[in-house]
């Protein structure tokens, strides 16, 4: 049987790109900028309830709205942190992760997200 798959609509298309960049871009970078805060003990964040939490789903978010549109005006600066296949309605939600996942830079950066929080969480608990 050949099954034609439907096409993906543009507003499913942005969705995708939106949460693969706020889910593996924003929250690893801003998950550590919350370990950094609780180690030097910056309590405007951390100190609160839930505060980190919340300041990590909104940072990811503010930061997966800002980086597409910043990406396109000014390419050549935002080479690195912006993943274009995560926008390309001609990839399946799999696929997109499959192909950034495939990039040596991805791998080198997941590699030293990996070491930079594992550093991290120790410290955070060493300290207290």
């Amino acid at each position: 049987m050949n099954a034609i798959a439907a096409p993906k609509s543009s507003a499913q298309n942005r969705l995708e790109g939106f949460a693969l960049t706020a889910i593996l871009q924003g929250l690893p970078t801003f998950a550590a900028a919350v370990l950094v805060l609780k180690i030097t003990g910056a309590p405007e964040i951390v100190g609160e309830r839930y505060g980190a939490a919340i300041y990590v789903v909104l940072a990811s978010l503010v930061y997966a709205a800002i980086t597409p549109w910043l990406a396109a005006k000014f390419p050549q600066r935002f080479v690195h942190i912006h993943a274009p296949m995560f926008f390309d309605a001609s990839l399946s939600f799999s696929e997109k992760i499959a192909q950034w996942r495939s990039q040596p830079g991805v791998s080198l950066q997941l590699m030293t997200t990996v070491i930079m929080m594992s550093l991290l969480a120790v410290a955070v608990v060493s300290v207290g």
